[in-house]
């Protein structure tokens, strides 16, 4: 699953998005960008990578970056490419910036935070995020994305993906219609569903991005390692609404193929 031309994704890789729910992009963004960016978090977290003496949280996090390295991290010919090719021409916006941020520190502490979810695409605005939705047209978002501002191996806190998982929530959110479910409603249960699913670590080396199905279950994990993972995990958000007078786009195609719908 590695793409090798600024021109967009192969064929293979666009089929092995419909089915398995990702693809690794790798050499998304320079690696000088990554440097930039990691900098950048160092300063407003307000740490340092030659003091590991004051690394005292498993995981602190950034809300959003809009700096012209985040900026342009985020729209390299290459993932504007692959955004074309997955959520369709002219059919998202233009990252203005990146969030959220988890940095993850090795610690043999629980960071709180390990369970097996989704992202929500709609209703945020609830001061209970266990209400905010996500309906089977994805309103709100094109996709999720994976940043990898450092080097990240297995014991690096690598975010665990469950592969194909993407398509059992695109069935279970069938009945809900376009109101959507809420993610307590959703992960009432843990998402039990999906635990069959293989899993795969996003590993990379810094500058590689995972472009998900918005419907991807996934979880963070402890760092067991020893240098801290810089992360962001951003929405593409679509330009405007579901229509369905337009070819449907590979992120639509999972999802009617799983619902066994007619293409």
């Amino acid at each position: 699953m590695h793409d090798n031309a600024i021109t967009g994704l192969t064929e293979r890789q666009v089929r092995t998005f419909i089915d398995e729910g990702f693809v690794k992009l790798e050499q998304a963004f320079s690696p000088e960008l990554a440097a930039q960016c990691r900098d950048e978090l160092w300063r407003d977290i307000g740490l340092s990578p030659d003091a590991p003496e004051d690394w005292r949280a498993p995981v602190v996090r950034v809300a959003a970056k809009a700096t012209p390295p985040f900026v342009a991290a985020a729209n390299t010919p290459r993932l504007h490419a692959a955004y074309d090719r997955l959520a369709g021409v002219n059919r998202w916006l233009a990252p203005g910036g990146l969030g959220t941020f988890p940095i993850r520190f090795p610690s043999p502490e629980d960071p709180g935070d390990l369970g097996w979810h989704v992202d929500a695409s709609f209703g945020t605005d609830n001061p209970d995020f266990m209400e905010w939705r996500v309906n089977v047209t994805s309103s709100g978002r094109a996709l999720l994305m994976l940043f990898l501002f450092s080097d990240t191996g297995p014991e690096d806190a690598p975010t665990r993906i469950r592969k194909g998982s993407h398509r059992v929530i695109a069935r279970e959110l069938l009945p809900y219609g376009t109101a959507g479910a809420t993610l307590r409603q959703l992960g009432r249960d843990g998402f039990s569903s999906t635990e069959r699913c293989e899993v795969e670590l996003a590993t990379g080396a810094a500058g590689t991005v995972y472009l998900c199905h918005p419907f991807l279950v996934h979880a963070a994990q402890p760092h067991r390692g020893t240098v801290p993972r810089f992360m962001a995990q951003p929405p593409l958000v679509p330009r405007g609404a579901f229509d369905p007078a337009l070819p449907p786009s590979p992120v639509q195609i999972a999802i009617r193929e799983a619902c066994g719908l007619t293409l």
